[in-house]
């Protein structure tokens, strides 16, 4: 038997070292692969090479190699069987009928709402974690991290400076991302899209096609932001509409689609909005993931600053006089001081624990959600000490550089891409991420982080060097993040309602959630409240559905 499977490559490596580089441009990126390994250690090879990959081979010495980019953007899975490495785009190609399903893979499901690398929901599978590479030989697999995320703050000579170079290294990764087709891109009417579909116009000088995903329902739809930055970069502009019945109908192949368990719920209007750009003869998509996560666009960046003052406030009145107030509630009793205990609570919690506050899996009690035969497999804070392990990583770095090093490979490597990814993937159409080119990366790594968030205001700089080219209602919108409306749908659709109801007491007769507590979600909880517990149900549901298509008659042992 071989040592590892066929060779792998995916993406658009862009090689720094110009000799492996004219050999990509003679011979392809595999044999830049292959030159670039010849004497070289692999974490230093996957160092000298930015781009968006996945790479897996094996080398005349019958050494393997393993490498995916800084934000994995191409997933690679790999096991190891009696000394043999195998390789695959996918967790389940990896995955017989007798690998069992790991019950902590389920736990970090329920708690993450996705199952973060290098953990699969199949024993013995694992995924390439963001910005790492391996060797195998001699049946022995080294794994290492060749970047994690690192800050050099830098004070740019002017505003202006920092504008104009800002604005061409932006121009430039829309540019090397475009491979000749139409022009088109996913447009939510946000910073970021807005930027790439202007971007597009003015790289190219052709008109872009761009489209938009709509909601009919109160306080979900924003396309009107689309139509202004259609209309200022004179873009093609498709709307596509999603409605209940769509939901119905695409679910269960979004489910059967993903080779694991995926929960994010913006998956489903992802997905169908691709669907319909290929249908009108897209290729190729742009997507603007990125800008948040890069300079500073998320409200809990700036809501967590407020918490971390707390840590600068002297210990003693901390622990001897706020805490014990706040744990009394005598701060409650206290004139326009109501939600001071609130803040302390919360505030004491330490970093990034405190990020999981109002996670619902916690809120509504593990011992209320899970049954004991899943309680009784697992590692309870194992989600936990995952974070804190990403968290100390940037230890060193300013607390919002931190948060954002944070988001790098939670919100981004874990959730949003393999999101756009999946999505774009079943619908057909290929996909590129310009702002995570690594020269945006590097450029915002310098950045300081009073130009991210000044003050209270999010991502400050961003706005500003990209004023007078954004319209200015897309600047100063204020950032809402709706999504999908699924649990004011389920509540309200018969045949969605009992989609999510059928699903979600299917994880019920399964052993994962106890059958009492699917029967008060969906019966109790989610009429009450469809906007707060719609998320608890979707997750449910895209577990059972993935169950239904890819092990059936799986059940947790008693």
């Amino acid at each position: 038997m071989p040592q590892t499977s066929t060779p792998y490559f995916s993406g658009q490596p862009r090689f720094s070292v110009p000799e492996w580089r004219a050999t990509e441009v003679q011979s392809g990126a595999p044999q830049a692969w292959q030159q670039a390994l010849q004497g070289t250690p692999a974490a230093t090879a996957a160092a000298a090479t930015a781009g968006h990959f996945a790479a897996a081979f094996t080398d005349g010495d019958g050494r393997s190699f393993l490498a995916v980019d800084r934000f994995a953007t191409q997933p690679l899975y790999y096991r190891v069987d009696a000394g043999v490495l195998r390789h695959a785009e996918r967790a389940d190609a990896l995955a017989d009928a007798d690998t069992e399903i790991d019950p902590q893979a389920l736990l970090d499901y329920l708690y993450f709402h996705v199952i973060p690398s290098p953990r699969t929901v199949f024993k013995g599978v694992h995924r390439m974690r963001p910005g790492h590479c391996a060797t195998f030989q001699d049946r022995s697999l080294s794994m290492a991290a060749y970047w994690k995320p690192s800050f050099e703050e830098r004070t740019p000579a002017s505003f202006a400076a920092a504008r104009d170079e800002f604005r061409a290294l932006l121009a430039d990764a829309v540019a090397s991302q475009l491979d000749g087709s139409q022009p088109a891109c996913f447009l939510s009417g946000g910073t970021d899209s807005s930027t790439i579909v202007g971007l597009m116009a003015q790289v190219t000088g052709k008109k872009p096609v761009a489209h938009s995903i709509g909601f009919e329902a109160a306080g979900y739809d924003e396309i009107e932001f689309a139509r202004i930055a259609a209309r200022r970069f004179g873009a093609e502009h498709h709307e596509h509409y999603i409605r209940p019945a769509d939901l119905v109908r695409l679910i269960p192949a979004l489910a059967a689609h993903h080779d694991q368990p995926f929960g994010n719920s913006s998956a489903l209007p992802t997905y169908f909005c691709a669907l319909k750009a290929h249908e009108g003869g897209a290729t190729r998509l742009l997507a603007g993931d990125g800008g948040d996560e890069l300079f500073g666009g998320n409200t809990r960046y700036a809501k967590q600053r407020v918490f971390a003052q707390y840590d600068k406030l002297p210990e003693g009145l901390r622990r001897g006089l706020l805490e014990p107030l706040a744990d009394g509630g005598l701060i409650d009793r206290i004139p326009l001081l109501q939600k001071g205990s609130s803040y302390v609570r919360q505030a004491r919690v330490p970093m990034p624990d405190r990020l999981q506050t109002y996670n619902l899996l916690d809120r509504l009690g593990r011992e209320t959600v899970l049954t004991p035969a899943l309680r009784a497999r697992v590692t309870a804070e194992g989600p936990q000490a995952q974070e804190r392990e990403v968290w100390r990583e940037s230890q060193g770095a300013d607390f919002i550089n931190r948060m954002l090093a944070y988001d790098w490979r939670y919100t981004l490597a874990e959730n949003d891409l393999p999101k756009v990814r999946g999505g774009t993937e079943l619908a057909g159409v290929s996909v590129a991420y310009p702002l995570l080119d690594q020269r945006v990366v590097d450029f915002s790594a310098r950045l300081p982080v009073a130009w991210k968030l000044k003050g209270m205001r999010l991502r400050w700089f961003f706005k500003e060097a990209l004023r007078g080219f954004l319209p200015d209602e897309i600047i100063t919108k204020k950032k809402h993040g709706f999504g999908l409306p699924f649990g004011v749908w389920a509540s309200q659709d018969a045949a969605l309602g009992r989609l999510a109801r059928d699903s979600v007491r299917g994880l019920g007769e399964r052993g994962i959630v106890r059958r009492e507590f699917t029967s008060r979600l969906v019966d109790e909880f989610l009429p009450q409240h469809p906007g707060y517990y719609g998320e608890m149900v979707w997750i449910m549901m895209m577990l059972e559905q993935w169950f239904l298509h890819h092990r059936p008659d799986w059940r947790l042992p008693d």
